[in-house]
């Protein structure tokens, strides 16, 4: 026989105002059934994507921004959102001293480390180590990308994946059906 039960979470109530903003006005909490249902996932379309998100965050023409840091360090992001940061770290190791890549967060005030590699003194040969990763870039802070001396780069391209407040920043040019 089939049963069903309120569910009472505002974490999954809010998440369905999120999505379907529609539905705002319903005081009727959610419910459970011990039955089987169809469920049709219509997520992408409720967020505004109809997008997977390996291809929303793809590399466009106009949303792509290039770096290369070979001596110094450089800003590299400094407007909010939610970015994609990748490339390579690469250089000789046959140096005296230990070779670091690195990014750095900062606010204006402070500065943190957020991800570094490096090659180690003395050893002989050539070192290249790929990363991949998204951060948050809230008001008055920056991303600063960097190598602590030359014979060593760190190159790579960012893009801007969602704005400050989550919505998702589809690849430029990109026109949904």
């Amino acid at each position: 026989m089939a049963e069903i039960v309120p569910v009472v979470s505002e974490a999954l109530e809010a998440q369905v105002r999120d999505l379907l903003p529609s539905q705002r006005g319903f005081g009727e909490d959610l419910q459970a059934s011990n039955v089987i249902t169809p469920i049709i996932d219509l997520t992408a379309a409720a967020q505004g994507t109809s997008l997977d998100v390996s291809m929303q965050q793809a590399i466009a023409f106009g949303s792509q921004t290039a770096f290369l840091e070979t001596s110094s360090s450089s800003t590299i992001i400094n407007n909010t959102g939610f970015y994609r940061v990748f490339g390579t770290f690469a250089g000789f190791t046959a140096s005296a001293s230990t070779r670091i890549g690195f990014f750095d967060m900062t606010d204006g005030l402070s500065t943190k480390r957020v991800w570094q590699n490096y090659l180690t003194a003395g050893a002989a040969g050539y070192l290249s180590i790929n990363f991949d990763f998204i951060v948050f870039i809230a008001a008055g802070e920056s991303l600063v990308a960097g190598v602590n001396e030359s014979g060593v780069a760190i190159a790579g391209s960012t893009r801007q994946i969602a704005d400050v407040n989550g919505n998702l920043v589809n690849p430029s040019g990109f026109v949904s059906q």
